[in-house]
C-alpha cells in the first residue's frame, strides 16, 4: 500500500500547523483541544519547517519546568524532518518511523506539505491489507 492510499482514507481534514513564534502553551492547548499528538511548524501552512509533538512538550517540561510554556515552538521543535511522498510504501514509512522512534511524518512533494500520516494510520492500512490477503488466500484454498 502507498502513502497516497492512506491519505485518501484519512479524508481531507488538513494538517494542523502553527507559525514560528507561537508559544508552547498555545501549541499545547491546540493539541489538547483537537485531540492530536503533533503540530507542524509552518510559515505558510504549506511548508514544513519543524514539528512539535506532545512528547517534545513533556520532555521540555521535565527539563525546564512550567516556565518553558512561555517560550516559542521554534525553540523546541524538531528541525530535521523525515518526510515521505505519496508514492512511498507504507512499509517504508513504517520502517523509517520505527527506526527514528517518531510517530508523525509530513507528506511533502516539491517542497509543499500535502498531508501528515501517523504510525496509527500506517498500522491500520497494513492491517487492512493483511486482512484482504488473508481473505484472498482463504478463497483460493476453498476454491472460490
Amino acid at each position: 500500500m502507498q502513502v497516497q492510499n492512506i491519505l485518501k482514507s484519512k479524508g481531507s481534514e488538513g494538517v494542523v500547523t502553527v507559525k514560528p513564534g507561537t508559544l508552547i502553551e498555545d501549541a499545547a492547548k491546540m493539541l489538547a483541544e483537537k485531540r492530536i499528538g503533533t503540530v507542524v511548524v509552518s510559515d505558510t501552512g504549506k511548508d514544513a519547517i519543524g514539528i512539535l509533538s506532545e512528547r517534545d512538550i513533556v520532555r521540555v517540561l521535565a527539563a525546564h519546568g512550567a516556565s518553558c510554556m512561555t517560550e516559542t515552538v521554534d525553540s523546541y521543535m524538531t528541525r530535521k524532518l523525515v518526510t515521505c511522498t505519496r508514492a512511498d510504501s507504507a512499509d517504508a514509512v513504517l520502517s523509517k518511523m520505527t527506526e527514528g522512534r517518531f510517530r508523525h511524518m509530513p507528506v511533502v512533494e516539491d517542497g509543499v506539505m500535502i498531508g501528515l500520516i501517523t504510525i496509527g494510520d500506517v498500522v491500520k492500512a497494513r492491517l487492512s491489507e493483511l486482512a484482504m490477503e488473508k481473505s484472498a488466500l482463504e478463497g483460493m484454498i476453498m476454491g472460490h
